[in-house]
């Protein structure tokens, strides 16, 4: 049962019920919304037990965590645990970038011991059994490539990242007009190189009728990769990111008329004034695709802090329009992330999708409650409400109080707040 073949149908299937209850809004507008396109729901139909989501238009950002092994640190049980913390605090999603160890035991894993949709990039899988086989990622073939995403979607993943965008038309803007980081994305660099090497058209763009065969098959979503997204300041919104976006414009029209739910990726870095413009840009020549930013992050001089950067681009854009935001965390660009900096990113790009829903006009009754709490120095309650509990928790008993219990030990027995309190109090008693 696909969810858009049914939506289009005017049918409401029991996800699609899900969605609608937990984002409080009429089953009806929903049903007509993945019907359009606009909303996807990742699920594989393989999968029975899943919380469902939705993405897109008129439902709260959501927020991805990638996970996965490398080359260098393929601890098998310590990015189970990653995926695991990533869902304990907040994510919507996880994905699986595994390129080093056991690539299918991870995968497996990861799938069984979550209850969130996840997602995957099966060129990786691709890339890597092409490099243990032949020693080179261009070696691959076009059957390789697409029993990898079949492998993936028989596994149980709900949603793929797919490269298609990167053409060869792509390439030679990107040659022509020259960049100062050429590629940053994995996935999209092995294509290019393949591209180049093979002097053929790439595979997922020129079989993607085949493509859409195995995600209907399967009900998989897929994420149409932005292989060509600006990697620092200097190259974002130019002509290579763009041919590829228009690319990826007429594919999103081809899996909606094939009854393929399919979302967009997008930048990357760009600094603040791009974010807008971008996101409405994106919006236009993908006719309304969900929109799965990267980031974007704002800045490219912030190594240790980019979970901050990409919370600052990733709030703006989803206020503006985006519908998913890519967590980024401490060690971008620096290293493979620990457990702490998966709780850390999770945390900031939370905050951002937050901060756009309430922009949004969604959920305000969250940060009301805890205003009260604040006012009626209700500790337990801010605790339980705050993102980070055992966070806000340890710090105020870190530097407690002993003046006075109620508040807190920056101002003590002078905090305003209950200083006009208690005058206010003592007036309504006169």
């Amino acid at each position: 049962m696909l969810q858009v073949r049914e939506a289009k149908k005017g049918r409401a299937t029991e996800e699609m019920e899900k969605v609608a209850d937990n984002e409080e809004i009429s089953l009806e507008s929903l049903v007509k919304e993945v019907a359009s396109g606009r909303v996807v729901i990742p699920k594989n139909v393989k999968k029975e037990e899943i919380d469902p989501i939705g993405i897109g238009k008129g439902l709260r950002t959501k927020i991805n965590a990638n996970v996965g092994t490398s080359p260098d640190f393929d601890d098998f049980d310590e990015e189970v645990e990653k995926a695991k913390i990533a869902v304990k605090n907040g994510a919507d999603t996880v994905m699986d970038l595994s390129t080093g160890g056991d690539l299918d035991k991870i995968r497996k894993e990861i799938i069984s011991s979550l209850d969130v949709p996840v997602g995957s990039v099966p060129i990786y899988h691709a890339a890597v059994k092409s490099t243990r086989r032949k020693d080179d990622v261009i070696e691959m073939t076009s059957d390789d490539i697409f029993n990898s995403i079949r492998e993936h979607a028989e596994d149980g993943m709900d949603y793929v990242t797919i490269h298609c965008g990167v053409t060869k038309d792509a390439i030679e803007t990107l040659k022509d007009r020259g960049r100062l980081m050429d590629f940053v994305s994995r996935g999209g660099s092995f294509l290019a190189a393949w591209i180049l090497h093979n002097g053929e058209e790439n595979p997922l763009y020129d079989e993607f009728d085949y493509l859409m065969e195995i995600a209907r098959e399967y009900d998989l979503t897929l994420s149409l990769g932005d292989g060509l997204r600006p990697g620092c300041i200097a190259d974002a919104s130019d002509d290579a990111q763009f041919r590829e976006l228009l690319t990826l414009g007429e594919l999103v029209e081809k899996s909606r008329e094939g009854d393929v739910q399919a979302m967009v990726e997008g930048p990357g870095h760009l600094p603040l004034d791009h974010v807008e413009s971008n996101v409405k840009l994106q919006k236009e020549i993908c006719n309304g695709a969900p929109f799965y930013v990267l980031g974007p992050l704002v800045t490219d001089i912030a190594p240790g802090y980019d979970h901050i950067v990409g919370a600052i681009g990733g709030a703006l854009a989803a206020w503006k329009g985006a519908d998913y935001l890519c967590y980024v965390t401490p060690s971008e660009h620096l290293c493979l992330p620990s457990k702490q900096d998966v709780k850390e990113g999770v945390i900031a790009s939370k905050l951002a999708a937050h901060a756009a829903d309430l922009a949004n006009g969604l959920d305000r009754d969250m940060d009301k409650d805890m205003s009260e709490a604040r006012r009626d120095f209700d500790w337990e309650k801010q605790f339980k409400m705050a993102l980070d509990s055992e966070k806000a928790k340890d710090m105020r008993e870190e530097r407690p109080t002993e003046v006075d219990p109620d508040t807190c030990s920056m101002c003590s027995n002078l905090c305003a707040l209950k200083m006009v309190r208690d005058y206010l109090e003592e007036e309504d008693e006169q």
